[in-house]
């Protein structure tokens, strides 16, 4: 059995259990437009997808990475709890996605559209034409509140980016 020391962060895959938690979170940022809001459904359709941050045992943070086909994939749904924001958790969410992409693919490009352009920058995304994802714009952004108003930036890393 994996045992972890107190405080100890673990990052890994969600499961059934985590459904609750990663809505629960997601919903604490939905007001404000930070992330596109999730019914427990989708999160549970779409599980497969998401990766949590356990911290004591509980969920403190989670992200999604959703696969667009063509080595095209989006990072979505990151959060952290504001308890445990600063502590270095979104990162350390986006940096597993990053590996596990360039252990299981040759090629791969991950975008984002979102307001902490820093933040993505700092892992080395780039900033990028938001036309450069029409699959994301026919899939979400036609059904975002913000669509004809958004104020997000797009930025994509791709697998020759990091090597």
């Amino acid at each position: 059995m994996n045992t972890l020391s107190p405080g100890e962060l673990r990052i890994r895959p969600a499961a059934t259990a985590d459904i609750d938690a990663i809505f629960s979170l997601i919903e604490l940022y939905t007001g404000n437009g930070v992330v596109l809001k999730r019914s427990k459904d989708d999160i549970a359709a779409y599980l497969a997808n998401f990766i949590v941050a356990e911290k004591n045992g509980s969920i403190c943070g989670c992200c999604a990475a959703r696969d667009f086909s063509n080595d095209l994939l989006e990072v979505r749904s990151l959060v952290v709890s504001p308890a445990c924001q600063g502590q270095g958790i979104g990162k350390k969410l986006v940096k597993f996605i990053i590996d596990k992409l360039s252990a299981e693919r040759k090629t791969w490009r991950l975008f984002t559209l979102t307001l902490q352009v820093e933040f993505f920058r700092s892992l080395g995304f780039a900033v990028v034409d938001k036309e450069s994802f029409p699959e994301k714009i026919w899939s979400d952004c036609s059904k975002c509140p913000k669509y004809h108003c958004c104020d997000e930036t797009a930025l994509l890393l791709s697998s020759t980016d990091h090597q």
